[in-house]
């Protein structure tokens, strides 16, 4: 097999999944977020205090990334990496990024939140301010694409290729961190949607860089080689 139609083949499905994330986001736009922002913030669901503790996870992940990865380092010194020490690596480099791409796109869309957090912001709820402002800078306009959904899809994406055993784990992490954005009126819908879509490409590519799209009986064989 050519070695590079895994690359060829995640690229194309990055394109794929880019055209169907702007398709999703697009109708979202137009029919989903201003109503079901309303909804959220009519029923009052933010007096429920575990959403918000489902979205504190995501920026742990963060801050605890720069250390893991310090810690590798060292720990590369005894010898080569087994496949969860990979998996670790590129979920942390995956993290980071995904939170890298997620401020320059923010600055690329401009987005106004669902709601005022900070600075008197102006949003939906409070001002119905609605929509993308491209090229904006400041805290009113980084709404768009969700950071948080981002950097839990970069790690959840390297689990699933990493573990299938361990996809469920992923899938639940995903879809706890989405509840508590969206039943605490954090995000609009297709902000969340677009954070997964982008978090999900990078950590493919971080997986797939760090060899974790083969099968481990690949790698085995590979180092044996080498040796």
């Amino acid at each position: 097999m050519d070695v590079n139609e895994p690359f060829r083949r995640l690229l194309r499905n990055s394109v794929i999944a880019l055209i169907i994330c702007a398709a999703l986001v697009t109708v979202c736009y137009f029919f989903v977020d201003r109503p079901f922002a309303f909804w959220v913030n009519e029923s009052r669901f933010n007096r429920f205090a575990f959403l918000a503790d489902l979205t504190y996870p995501p920026p742990i992940l963060q801050d605890l990334a720069p250390a893991v990865l310090a810690a590798l380092m060292v720990r590369r010194i005894w010898g080569p990496f087994r496949r969860w020490e990979h998996a670790l690596l590129a979920a942390s480099v995956g993290v980071i990024l995904a939170d890298q791409f997620r401020e320059s796109l923010g600055v690329v869309f401009g987005r106004y939140w669902p709601k005022t957090w900070i600075d008197n912001n102006p949003s939906l709820i409070k001002d119905n301010a609605y929509g993308f402002h491209p090229f904006h800078r400041g805290s009113a306009y980084g709404s768009f694409p969700s950071g948080h959904t981002a950097r839990t899809l970069a790690a959840a994406s390297v689990l699933w290729i990493a573990f299938p055993r361990w996809r469920w784990a992923a899938v639940a992490a995903s879809l706890a961190v989405a509840t508590g954005l969206l039943g605490m009126d954090y995000h609009f819908v297709s902000d969340v949607i677009a954070g997964g879509f982008v978090g999900a490409i990078v950590g493919a590519y971080t997986a797939h860089f760090c060899g974790l799209d083969e099968r481990p009986e690949s790698i085995t064989q590979q180092s044996s080689v080498r040796q």
